[in-house]
């Protein structure tokens, strides 16, 4: 490359128009390189995120299996309202990334603006009814006696949405304009000043379950404190924000809603997943089953860490493709991105299978949850699986999103998670007579059918687009 020549004109792409940065120029130009430089940095964020949620159940693990059980119910429902913001924020981030691919400076700016306006709306409704009716859906999910701890842990993380909202959307604002240095940055803060005041909160101010809720608030505030720094006094980031004489743009609330509900269904329905999983455990076991369940996710999410920050690539590189419609571009950065993930998940599943004993034992050393070592190992042995096949499904509908088909991503994952992932589990777990190991193996079944589905439609998709673009017809 000669002296001044960015990545997007060295590819055959004229530089986006106006205000540039250097993330611009990696969303326009090599796909392949793109994936590798978008994604490394939100892996290292990823995997220290997921490494303080394992510290914490660690710490949690210490007040016994009814704290670690009263985890797994409350995950069902932080995890609805992080598919709240997390769909937001890909919604609105696809939209920024394919205006960028379009070369349109000043649309990316609007969509930044409505992004942030239909969140503060958002974060308003859902504190009011998740605080109104929290213990409610505790009682209602089979909690039972873990129903008190439950509870106290989901005032304090639903109490404060408004930080979690705008964490989650600021860093999906980031992302799309390709600064994945800065979001891992953010990220990092977040997780490692976590990891630091779990102990003091749970332990040393005697706070239990809240103890640990009130330390993630906390490190998430001063990782989206960060964020604004950087959007409303320095000021440096592609997009700039102009609150003055707003007003909602019918066009704009239709892109960013096109990919954005679709993703909020789409985790929401991976929430309501994780309850019907949990109602499935307790019937075939007991609540201990669910403490097994939940411990062995937190384990999962650092494991796909690398997926995670691969897929958050796609739909960066995937929506500019499509602002660009090169999509030879959007189908290399797809098929590149899923063989690494897969490979990557495969060393990963092998290395835990080796340890899983060892693991278990990390979250079992208390007394009160030493019982549960077995079944945990057990799990974590099955799951292996799970992550390979995961980056086939996880990836393509990263793909969608970015593509703006945010409808297919949904019907994808809703095959994946809610219907064949309890179905396996039920048909195993009692036709099979298989008992608690059935719903493990229903879990990685699920997976991987629905994910090799999802690969395929992707692929078929974009042949379709690739052969319409050089027609000059539509697919």
């Amino acid at each position: 490359m000669v002296d001044g020549e960015s990545e997007s004109t060295k590819f055959g792409v004229p530089p986006a128009a106006g205000k540039t940065t250097s993330g611009v120029d990696i969303l326009l130009g090599d796909p392949k390189k793109a994936v590798i430089k978008l994604s490394i940095p939100i892996i290292v964020a990823m995997s220290v995120q997921t490494i303080y949620t394992l510290v914490d159940t660690f710490w949690v693990a210490g007040l016994g299996a009814d704290a670690l059980a009263a985890l797994g119910f409350s995950f069902p429902f932080f995890f609805i309202q992080m598919a709240l913001t997390n769909g937001l924020g890909i919604g609105g981030g696809a939209a920024i990334s394919r205006m960028i691919g379009a070369r349109d400076k000043k649309g990316a700016d609007n969509v930044a603006v409505h992004t942030l306006v239909l969140m503060a709306i958002i974060i308003v409704i859902f504190t009011v009814l998740s605080l109104a009716y929290v213990e409610d859906l505790f009682r209602y999910s089979g909690a039972g006696q873990t129903t008190e701890l439950g509870v106290a842990y989901a005032r304090v993380i639903f109490a404060s949405s408004a930080i979690f909202f705008f964490t989650s959307v600021a860093n999906a604002i980031i992302r799309a304009e390709g600064d994945s240095k800065r979001a891992m940055n953010s990220m990092l803060l977040g997780s490692v000043l976590n990891i630091i005041l779990d102990p003091i909160f749970i332990y040393t101010f005697g706070l239990g379950v809240a103890g640990a809720a009130l330390a993630t608030v906390i490190s998430v505030a001063a990782s989206g404190a960060l964020m604004a720094y950087w959007f409303f006094v320095k000021k440096d980031t592609y997009v700039s924000f102009e609150f003055h004489a707003f007003s909602f743009d019918k066009v704009i609330l239709k892109d960013i809603f096109r990919v954005g509900v679709p993703a909020s269904v789409q985790q929401v329905a991976l929430a309501m997943t994780a309850l019907i999983m949990n109602l499935i455990i307790v019937a075939v076991s007991n609540t201990d089953g669910v403490a097994v369940y939940s411990t062995g996710w937190r384990v999962a999410t650092i494991a796909v860490a690398p997926l995670i920050g691969i897929s958050s690539a796609v739909v960066s590189i995937a929506g500019a493709a499509f602002g660009e419609r090169n999509f030879k571009k959007a189908r290399e950065a797809l098929v590149y991105g899923t063989g690494i993930g897969f490979l990557v998940e495969a060393v990963i599943g092998a290395g835990i299978y080796l340890f899983a004993p060892q693991i278990a034992a990390v979250f079992t050393q208390a007394e009160a949850a030493s019982h549960i070592a077995p079944e945990l190992t057990r799990l974590l042995k099955i799951m292996t699986i799970f992550y390979p096949s995961v980056a086939f499904g996880m990836l393509s509908a990263s793909f969608f999103q970015g593509a703006g088909k945010g409808t297919s991503a949904l019907i994808a994952t809703l095959l994946r998670s809610l219907v064949m992932t309890p179905l396996f589990a039920v048909l195993f777990a009692y036709e099979f007579e298989w008992g608690l190991p059935g719903v493990w193996w229903g879990l990685v079944a699920g997976t991987v059918t629905g994910s090799v589905i999802t690969f395929v439609w992707a692929q078929v998709y974009l042949r379709c687009m690739i052969k319409a673009g050089e027609a000059g017809g539509k697919c």
